[in-house]
């Protein structure tokens, strides 16, 4: 089967052929964690061994063709709370009664939270430097995000919501313009909200809670498109929504139909990287709220290492088009490979298989 669509390759993000941001860490990246948390090694040395392995990712990544390179993220435990520690008046809390497979980390406000001196902007640094001629993308948590979680972890400190909204948006309005200072073009927001407000269970929940899903959805809309106003025009922020990937697993299920009028149609990001990797995530005809960003589908799962067929991913594509022009889409995996250090239950080679399939199908269609 070929593809019937014909579209046009991209020189500039998002590219047809993508990688979400996260990458297995490699045994020497684990082994040198380890020794850093035993106080063998230093941090410096733990650096040092980051350094050369985020190298070698990157030159695989080149290899492999792909137009924008990350770091896998190897620097980081967690794929948001690393971010969100890093924010000034937080602090790094453990949870009681969670599932006893899981680390139970998360953060809490300490105090008025401020952006100051996050250590990610020297983490965006090491990897242009080391990215050379190609495009350093950088992947952070969302706003949206940062309330979800500090709001089951609620502490006291703000009197009202929207003092709290308004402190986030400046945070994030200051991080998006050290990361622009630092060279930063492309970045990519990171959100698990959506995947909960997709979710009839959450939903629910929420409801239990007090909250109304929908006006949270529309406060969430606002918060991130009050994060991105003042970002520049020449840098692409992008919004990846997932219902969860650590160690393979996911916690919510439900189609985009709940949110998609609000989130398709409002948000003022540049493009949606959205899970369309099985049944969990719905149909298509949620992307009728699209207006005119970009849609990077995540048709190929990083949850196990079997490859998809290369015949369905060129009927889903088809399918897709339907609602949304060729030209403003675009193709990735579903999330990526170790969202925390341990890892999906995959292979490195099978992590590249996946890549490879993602490159060659987009090939046949935008060329």
């Amino acid at each position: 089967m070929s593809s019937p669509l014909v579209g046009t390759i991209r020189t500039s993000p998002p590219f047809r052929y993508e990688v979400v941001g996260s990458f297995l860490r490699p045994p020497a990246i684990k082994a040198a964690r380890s020794l850093a948390a035993e106080g063998t090694i230093t941090a410096a040395e733990l650096r040092q061994i980051e350094n050369t392995e985020i190298a070698e990712l990157i030159q695989h990544e080149k290899e492999l063709g792909l137009q924008a390179v990350t770091d896998g993220e190897f620097r980081r435990s967690w794929w948001h709370l690393d971010f969100f520690w890093g924010v000034q008046g937080t602090e790094r809390i453990t949870l009681d009664g969670t599932d006893p497979g899981k680390r139970a980390e998360s953060f809490r406000i300490a105090r008025p939270i401020e952006f100051g001196q996050h250590p990610m902007v020297a983490d965006y640094l090491g990897l242009q430097a080391l990215a050379g001629d190609s495009l350093a993308k950088m992947t952070i948590p969302s706003p949206a995000l940062f309330h979800f979680v500090q709001d089951h972890n609620e502490s006291g400190v703000y009197p009202d919501q929207e003092t709290l909204y308004q402190d986030i948006i400046k945070v994030y309005r200051e991080a998006i313009r050290a990361f622009y200072e630092a060279g930063c073009r492309y970045l990519q927001l990171d959100d698990t909200t959506w995947g909960s407000l997709c979710s009839g269970r959450h939903r629910t929940y929420l409801r239990s809670r007090g909250t109304d899903p929908d006006r949270l959805a529309q406060d969430y809309v606002r918060l991130i498109n009050e994060s991105i106003k003042e970002r520049p025009a020449d840098m692409t922020i992008a919004l990846h929504v997932c219902r969860g990937n650590f160690r393979s697993t996911w916690f919510a299920a439900g189609g985009y139909e709940p949110v998609a009028e609000v989130l398709f149609g409002q948000a003022r990001v540049d493009a949606f990287f959205l899970e369309y990797d099985n049944e969990r995530a719905g149909d298509f005809t949620p992307l009728r709220h699209i207006r005119d960003q970009f849609v990077v589908l995540g048709l190929v799962t990083t949850k196990h290492g079997g490859l998809e067929s290369r015949e369905q991913i060129l009927a889903r594509i088809e399918e897709a088009a339907a609602f949304v022009d060729i030209e403003k889409l675009c193709l990735s995996t579903q999330c990526g490979f170790a969202s925390t250090e341990e890892g999906n239950i995959l292979s490195e080679e099978e992590q590249w298989a996946k890549l490879r399939l993602v490159k060659e199908v987009a090939g046949e269609v935008w060329c």
